[in-house]
This record gives structure tokens, sequence and C-alpha cells, in this order.
């Protein structure tokens, strides 16, 4: 990134003006200079590690320090969440005028608004919610469904019921939104024990009980043992827990599915539970049972399936029940479950896509081949995994779409003359990363002006692109509805070096470029929670233990920040692992994401099924290393089309994938 060219550009941004959210003091001072600004610039990040401290009186003593910075809207909001429940609701607005049309603005009023919430001042949470521009918060989207409810008894309790089923956390907002449409018999109380169930499945006790809590305080209780030993419950031997409802038998029996999903089989089977559970109760559980032994890649996952009704099932045990079927090759029930799942999952082009298939297995005659071909033409394009199997299904190829036209002088001075486009830069510049694809994100996104048309967001990306922001440039890119730029959606930076080595050690440069812009979307210090890093995410032991391999020397962990190194080890070790695995990327893609033995078993043993690896892929257990690899290789036919020039297949790339060959010698890469 050309730093200085950031800081020319900031100090122009003070001669215009760029919006009417955009007040003057948000902008820099053109006469600050660099040396000055360097300094303001370790204030600011001495302010951002008091802010993770909650150090409050550090960032009030730093807060005058950096007046008329580019970044003050984020020290300032730094020192006022630190202080916002003491804070008097005058210094509130105050910020809020003094920063309006920031991302700061809206974001300190989210935080403002889920105080208020959980204070219940229902008067000044009213007044301020009109303003909230974001309105992505669930819970606070909750409480204001509450005070509409309050004050004029509008109908809203399908949309709180579907937003409290939705979290993923057991918050304050959707919690009370829904005690409040239980007490008000809006809404039944099966929807709380099916958020119960939820949690019992999801492994999140505090959900189960805060659930089961609305309906009965006592029986929170009951529901928290019911969680630590489904078991003991089931079998009567909490002695202490008299109570037994056909709910709570049911938490139990999913609780259980989720460790042992065999045990749970064998205890709903037993006369008792069939007399006593209803039929929508049964097929959840079964739901629970056939999407964990599905996650197993067990044989019987079609049979626990099919022990349960599919109107009962939710929409992930049906995803789960789809997959399996497909692993089965059983078409019928792959159309059965998709044809339960609610609208909204059924147009997901995942399911689009398999469902077109399971048309054209069951029913091989016109009207199927013209419904088939509807389908996938709905979701038939060049970017992203279901959307290019499509399109060969169709009989075409993955091309590069014509490049639009050009962006103007003038698109491209707009993009560099917003406010908040710069801040995000800046703050990436010097090491807030988090905090700057923050401001990015809310300054191209619908928040900012309405939101970006297509031609503002190409030319925001290619803002990004010229300081080498490569993971905006992509991220922004890609939300263009009408209009693809194929090469800035999957540019090629260190391409000479990449190339070289590649070409070295026969690797698909392609295969490279996809997986490295779904590991770090080329962000070269890129660091996982695990501490995987670089440009190809490697971690620390894999990097030292592939150094050896490929014979590279006084190899330091410290040098995979360098991009040439990262290269290097991270191709090296690629080419290990798909040389291991018979030259299939699907497979190698799974081990690189998830370590080698987990895909070894994937694949299955001898005589288990030889599958279409899009089958393979769609049933990988864990969520991540699925779409990864869907990712990875959608990215890699890309990558291919553009640096051959020639229409690629991605069904070439999947091909098959089975048991190892018993005959072939096994090349183990297990890391020490």
């Amino acid at each position: 990134m050309q730093f200085h060219t950031i800081l020319t550009s900031i100090a122009l941004l003070s001669c215009f003006t760029l919006s009417p959210l955009a007040p003057a003091h948000a902008q820099p001072k053109a006469d600050a200079s660099v040396k000055g600004k360097a300094q303001v610039d370790d204030v600011i990040v001495e302010m951002s590690q008091a802010f993770k401290k909650t150090d409050t009186k550090r960032l009030s003593a730093l807060l005058p320090q950096i007046r008329g910075h580019i970044l003050e809207p984020w020290g300032a909001y730094w020192e006022l969440h630190a202080r916002l429940e003491s804070a008097t609701p005058g210094e509130i607005q105050a910020f809020l005028s003094r920063y309006a049309g920031t991302y700061q603005e809206d974001r300190l009023r989210n935080d403002w608004l889920l105080l208020l919430g959980q204070s219940r001042e229902w008067g000044t949470f009213m007044a301020e919610y009109p303003n909230f521009r974001m309105n992505d918060d669930r819970s606070v989207r909750c409480y204001a469904l509450m005070t509409e409810f309050s004050s004029s008894q509008l109908d809203v309790a399908q949309q709180i019921e579907e937003l409290w089923l939705a979290q993923r956390e057991a918050d304050d907002g959707c919690a009370a939104a829904a005690e409040q449409q239980i007490k008000a018999d809006k809404i039944k109380p099966h929807s709380a024990w099916l958020r119960a169930r939820l949690g019992m499945e999801m492994g999140n006790a505090r959900i189960a009980t805060q659930a089961v809590g609305l309906l009965n305080a006592e029986w929170a209780n009951t529901a928290g043992a019911i969680y630590a030993n489904p078991a003991r419950y089931l079998t009567g031997k909490l002695l202490a827990l008299r109570l037994r409802t056909k709910e709570l038998v049911t938490l139990a029996l999913v609780r259980l599915a989720v460790g042992d999903p065999d045990a749970a089989a064998a205890e709903i089977d037993k006369l008792r539970w069939k007399t006593q559970l209803t039929d929508e109760e049964r097929s959840w559980v079964w739901g629970v049972i056939g999407k964990r032994a599905a996650m197993r890649l067990s044989d019987g996952a079609i049979a626990y399936f099919l022990n349960g009704q599919d109107k009962f099932m939710h929409d992930d045990q049906l995803a789960w029940k789809a997959r399996a079927a497909l692993r089965a090759g059983n078409w019928t029930q792959v159309a059965s479950a998709i044809t339960a799942m609610t609208e909204a999952q059924r147009k997901d082009a995942t399911w689009i896509y398999w469902r077109a298939r399971a048309l054209l297995n069951l029913a091989p005659d016109e009207a199927a081949r013209l419904e088939t071909t509807r389908l996938l033409t709905s979701i038939a394009g060049v970017s992203g995994f279901y959307q290019q199997l499509a399109l060969e299904e169709l009989g075409q190829r993955i091309a590069v779409p014509a490049a639009p036209e050009p962006l103007t002088a003038e698109e491209k001075e707009g993009a560099r003359l917003n406010p908040g486009l710069m801040r995000g830069l800046y703050a990436i510049e010097i090491g807030l990363r988090s905090e700057g694809v923050r401001e990015w994100n809310y300054n191209t996104n619908l928040h900012s002006r309405g939101g970006l048309n297509d031609r503002e967001l190409l030319a925001a990306a290619d803002l990004a692109c010229q300081h080498e922001v490569w993971d905006r440039c992509i991220n922004t890119s890609e939300r263009t509805k009408t209009v693809i730029d194929f090469e800035q959606r999957f540019p090629m930076p260190f391409k000479a070096a990449l190339l070289k080595r590649s070409t070295q050690i026969g690797l698909d440069p392609a295969f490279v470029y996809g997986l490295i812009r779904q590991e770090s979307r080329f962000v070269m210090d890129a660091q996982s929670g695990v501490g995987a890093t670089g440009l190809m995410q490697v971690m620390p032991t894999t990097a030292r233990w592939t150094a050896k391999k490929i014979g590279l020397t006084d190899f330091k962990p410290q040098q995979m920040t360098d991009p040439n190194t990262n290269i290097a080890i991270g191709t090296g070790y690629l080419k290990l692992v798909l040389d291991s695995f018979d030259g299939s990327m699907p497979i190698a893609s799974a081990a690189y994401n998830a370590g080698p033995s987990r895909p070894k078993s994937w694949r299955g043993q001898s005589g288990a099924p030889v599958l279409e690896a899009a089958i393979w892929a769609e049933n990988i257990p864990f969520a991540e290393t699925r779409d990864y690899v869907k990712k990875v290789l959608a990215n890699t036919t890309s990558y291919a089309a553009l640096i051959s020039g020639q229409a690629q297949s991605l069904k070439s790339r999947l091909g098959l994938v089975g048991p190892r060959d018993a005959s072939a010698p096994e090349t183990s890469i297990d890391l020490p």
C-alpha cells in the first residue's frame, strides 16, 4: 500500500464538501505534517489498546490529543462507549450530532439502544430508534417490536418469534419480547420448547434454560439438569427432579442424540415414548438423530430420518436429510427433504441445484427437463460453486465475462473523496484492521447514503485495489448485481513469484490463487485465531515440518509474514497434500483446511461408495470446511479462466471421491 498516497488523499478531502452526512469537523486538517500525523497515529493505537482494557481514564486523557485527526471519530467512540452506562443523555446526543453520518455515530446509537432496552427506558428508545440506520441488531429490533406492541397492539408475534428462534445467544431483547408475546397469548408455549430444543442441540444450556424459564421458572432447573445428563433424566435416576412432561422428555432425547444418536434412537423407540410423545415431537427428535448420524457419515442416517415426518423437521435437519440421501443415491428422499424446506431455504442455490438434479433423475421426461432447465437457469453464473455447476449442466463452461466500461475519472474521484472509505483505509494502514474493515463495510453497504450502485461499488473496489487492500477490493466488487469486473473480483497479487514457484513444483497456479483468495484474501499479515499466518495461513508446526520436507534451511517461523517465504512453504505443503490424495483438489482443499486425517475418514473405507465430488463436498461434516472446499474450487475455476484465457470446467476439477485404492502405496503426511 502507498501510505503517502493515502495521506495526500486525506489532505485533499478537507478541500471539498463531501456529503450532508459528513460534517466539517470529521475532515482531517490539510496542514498537519506527515510526522505529526504519525505521532497522533500512535495515540490512536494506544487508545484502541486502552479500549480493549476498558481503561476509561486513559481514554479520556488521550482524547484531546487526536482532535482533527481523520480517526478522531474512532477515538471519540471508544472513549464514550467505555463509559456509556454513566454518560448523560446530553453527552450522547452531542456525540451523535458531532459525528453525524459516520459509522461511529450509528455504532454508538446501536450500543445506546441496547442499554435503553435493557433498562426499559422506552420513551427515549422510541425517540432514537427511527434514526438507527444499520438496523441489523436482532436484539434492538426485538425491543422495537416490544414498544410497537405496547403502544399500538400491532401484530408483531411472527416477527419476534422468527428473530428469537434465529438468535445464537440467550440475549435479553428477544427473550423479553418473546415473554411479552407469550403472556399476551400471541406466541404459543410450543415456540419456547422449540427454542429450548435448539439450545440443547447447539450445546447452549443458557438458551435452553432461558426458554423453558419463560414458561415456568422452576422448570429451568430441570432443563439445566437434563442438559448435563439426559440419560439420568430419561431413566428416572434424577430423584430430585420429579417433573416429567413430554416436552422435557423431548429435550432429553434431543440432548442425548447430540452425543450418541444410536442410543437416542434406541431410547425413543421404547413403547412408553411412542405413546407419550406427539408425532411432531417424535419427528423432531428423529430429525436430530438423523442429522447427527449423517454428520458421522453413517449409512443408517436415512433410515433414522424416515422414522419421522419431514413436515415437522427443522430446516437444518432437512438439509442433512438431503445430504444423506445424496450420499445414498436416494433421489426420492433428496426431493422430499427439499420440498419440505421453508421457502427461504429452498431459494438457496444449493438446494435449487440439487432439486433440479433430483427432478431429472426421478422423472426424465420433457416436462421434467423443462423445469430442470428453468431451475438451473435461475442460478447459473460464473461466480459461485453451484452457479458454475448449473452453468455446466446447461452445457456451458466458465469463461471470463466481458469487462464493464472503464471507470471514469469522476467515478474514481467520488470514491477517493468519500471520508468513510478513506478512514477505513487509514485505519487498516496503521494496524487497526478490524476497525478499518467495519468502517469500509459500513460505507459501501446499504446504510451509507442510501447504498452504493454498481458503478460506485466498482469505484470503491478499485480504490481498495489501488491501495492493495485486497480483501476490501474483493468483498466490495463481489456485491455488484448487474455488472462483473472479473479481474477485480479475482486479483492476482505476487503474480511473478507465485507463477514461478507453482511451475517449479508442478502445481496449478489457479489452485494456489483459489486457495489464497479463500484463506487470507491476500492479506500478508493475516493471523487466524489458532495461529495460522500470512497469505496461505500456515500453522507454525506445519511450516516447520514443510520447511524440512522441501529443504528450506535456517527457517524461522517469523519469516511466514514475508510473502515469498509464505508462498514457498504454503505451496510446498499444498503440493504434498495434493499428491497424498492422488491429485484430488476437493480432498486436498479439505485437508488444507481441516488437517489431513479428517478427509481420510470422510472419503470412506474399503466398500464405501464412490461419489461425485460435489456430493462428497456437500456431506463434509464441518460447515466451515464444507464452505471452504466449494469456494476454493469455484475460485480455482475462475482463476484458471483468467490465467489461460480459455473457458473452464469445474466438474473436471471435482471428479469423483471414494476410498483409497488399497493396492496403491500410501504416502503419509501426518504432522508430528
